[in-house]
């Protein structure tokens, strides 16, 4: 789906068959670096599925935006908090992963909720 599609598309066909409910936000007005696409389907569906097993959140929203030649991805649910990357779960290796394309990944998920992973990669606009 993300390599016939983009990354809307793919990201919107998790959405359906996700057990948690998640608006998809994403307005790009053109596709991605294939690279870009990747890293940020793998970030978005990665975030999700932490949010599934970990938040007891009951939905979710995902949104993307291109600001200032970088691509800007949101994850949030309303869940429980406590995410912390530092423990060494996935979002450590969500933080690797972005490096790789010199991205970054911030996380705010404050005990009683919600959380927020936010990834930023470079992107020719």
């Amino acid at each position: 789906m993300l390599t016939d599609h983009g990354l809307r598309a793919a990201v919107e066909e998790v959405a359906r068959r996700g057990p948690l409910p998640v608006r998809v936000d994403i307005a790009l007005p053109h596709r991605l670096p294939a690279r870009v696409e990747s890293t940020a389907y793998f970030t978005i569906t990665e975030a999700l599925t932490n949010a599934v097993r970990h938040s007891g959140g009951t939905e979710a929203v995902v949104s993307a935006r291109l600001r200032g030649g970088r691509l800007v991805l949101r994850v949030r649910d309303d869940g429980l908090g406590g995410a912390d990357p530092a423990a060494g779960s996935g979002l450590l290796g969500l933080a690797e992963r972005l490096a790789v394309l010199d991205g970054r990944l911030e996380v705010s998920s404050p005990k009683g909720g919600p959380t927020e992973v936010r990834a930023e990669v470079p992107c020719e606009e």
